[in-house]
């Protein structure tokens, strides 16, 4: 029932070591009340691409060693980000915190920086580049959740300026393409008619804007001075997209992933449907409860519980679950067959509609059945995007199980989801694909090169399975021994009932 094939055994993954950060939320005055500064990622970056995001980044050593050696900065975390953060400014947008206000920087400081961030302090040292810090304000804490091998502790600065210089980007390379102000409330809307991508942190972000922008009539000073106070951090919601929250359950799964992906779908205040609530242990139970706590807190009811397949890292213990939340299971016959048997379960079907409502009408869901991985297996579409279970992921591989996978319908359902052109893929692991289209064709080519490398040795007249995946994953070297023997077998096990390869003994001939 597993797709780990016997005798490997999952290895311990080390805690990735999370890494301090910053971004800035700038605002303005505006017609309709105070803006903020989005940026919009080119489509070429290799995270978050086509998001629109804060301007910011990653602390560096040379962050650290301008923080202890200026006088205003502290020379802890804090102060590191925020000496990040002016070096990112400059190279990002142009900007410099002046005495009053924003600045704009220079050429010539600006494109050194931008060639070597490490040229920023030099220039801060030698009166070239302002750096007045009394303006900015920590107004939220977020760490990057355990869904990717890359995470931060980001700080959210604020600098309001009733009339800043023009953002501008630099004249060699740059990771944003385009420029906009707006109100939070504008960009929330824009983010729930997915007109905008915007990463999950800003989301609840901009939440919290709204509501201390309405507490203090719209002052924006007194808003962040508030926020500030205590700024947000520890546990929030991670939205993926509108109606879709992600919650990151610890599983005993393939590395480098961790954690299964559970999602809580529908509207605040409306009808839920939680997929794939994989939770066994005390920590992942725990935070299953809060998550659903605090979606009833809000109004939701969850109608139904959704597993994509039936292996073990996706279906949780089922009667500590039960415990949480009561509500029926909805899976395909397979999937069924490995859970405890109700009255109240119900077998889904490749195209039928799952409806659920929500203050703002209601939400469809779409199964799709996408066998390969494991039979009955299935994904979920919507107009935000498709739950993609063990389809594909960003980081990693997927495996195919020889026992009961099969390499040509795997291939096809890749094609199947492909060419439905989904806005965002969000998987079972890992963090969501911001372009699914790059991603399911690098999956489909790798398999079909693999799946035509199998049959080619066999050809070649190699008829161990080890000298046949030794020839076949020539490309990657990487790739651990059990796996590529389970892989290879999985590709033959598909050519055998393709007829083209024929199994005598342990080894493997042409039919």
């Amino acid at each position: 029932m597993t797709e780990v094939p016997e005798g490997f055994e999952v290895p311990d993954v080390a805690s990735y070591r999370i890494k301090p950060s910053a971004s800035l939320v700038a605002t303005r005055d505006g017609m309709e009340g105070v803006e903020i500064l989005f940026c919009h990622r080119i489509s070429q970056m290799p995270t978050f691409p086509d998001f629109w995001a804060f301007p910011g980044g990653g602390v560096t050593s040379f962050d650290r060693d301008a923080a202890n050696e200026l006088p205003h900065l502290s020379s802890d975390d804090e102060g590191a980000a925020l000496a990040a953060l002016m070096r990112e400014m400059v190279e990002e947008v142009g900007w410099a915190p002046g005495k009053s206000g924003l600045v704009k920087v220079g050429k010539a400081s600006r494109e050194l920086v931008v060639e070597d961030g490490k040229n920023w302090h030099p220039l801060v040292k030698n009166g070239e580049l302002e750096t007045n810090s009394s303006q900015f304000k920590i107004i939220s804490l977020r760490t990057t959740p355990p869904i990717t091998r890359f995470r931060f502790a980001n700080h959210f600065f604020h600098f309001h300026d009733s009339k800043p210089p023009a953002p501008t980007f630099p004249e060699s390379r740059s990771e944003f393409d385009e420029f906009r102000w707006l109100t939070p409330k504008h960009a929330l809307e824009a983010w729930r008619k997915n007109e905008m991508r915007i990463p999950p942190p800003q989301i609840t972000l901009l939440r919290d804007m709204i509501s201390a922008l309405e507490q203090s009539s719209g002052d924006i000073e007194f808003a962040t001075s508030k926020m500030s106070e205590s700024p947000s951090s520890g546990e929030h919601h991670i939205e993926f997209a509108p109606g879709v929250q992600c919650v990151p359950l610890p599983t005993v799964t393939l590395p480098p992933a961790t954690h299964t992906n559970c999602y809580i779908l529908g509207e605040p205040g409306g009808e839920l449907l939680v997929v794939d609530p994989a939770a066994r242990d005390p920590v992942g139970l725990e935070y299953l409860e809060r998550r659903i706590s605090a979606a009833e807190r809000d109004g939701g009811r969850v109608v139904a519980t959704i597993f994509t397949h039936k292996h073990p890292d996706h279906i949780g213990d089922l009667t500590a679950i039960s415990k949480i939340y009561e509500a029926p299971v909805w899976a395909t016959a397979e999937t069924l067959a490995v859970i405890p048997s109700c009255d109240t379960n119900r077998i889904l079907a490749d195209g039928e509609k799952l409806s659920i409502l929500g203050p703002s009408g209601m939400i469809n869901w779409k199964v799709l059945e996408t066998p390969g991985h494991c039979p009955g297996h299935i994904c979920l579409a919507s107009e935000v995007g498709i739950i993609s279970g063990d389809l594909a992921v960003m980081d990693g591989t997927i495996l195919v199980p020889p026992s009961d996978g099969d390499m040509n319908l795997y291939i096809a359902s890749l094609e199947r989801i492909r060419d439905l052109k989904p806005p965002i893929l969000l998987p079972a692991h890992g963090p969501l694909s911001p372009v699914p289209e790059k991603l399911l064709n690098r999956y489909i080519r790798h398999r079909k090169s693999r799946h035509s490398r199998i049959l080619d040795a066999v050809k070649n007249g190699v008829h161990d399975i080890s000298m046949i995946a030794e020839l076949a994953y020539e490309d990657s070297p990487e790739a651990h021994p059990i796996l590529k023997l389970d892989q290879a077998l999985s590709h033959l096990r598909t050519h055998e009932r393709d007829g083209n390869v024929i199994q005598k003994g342990i080894n493997w001939y042409l039919n």
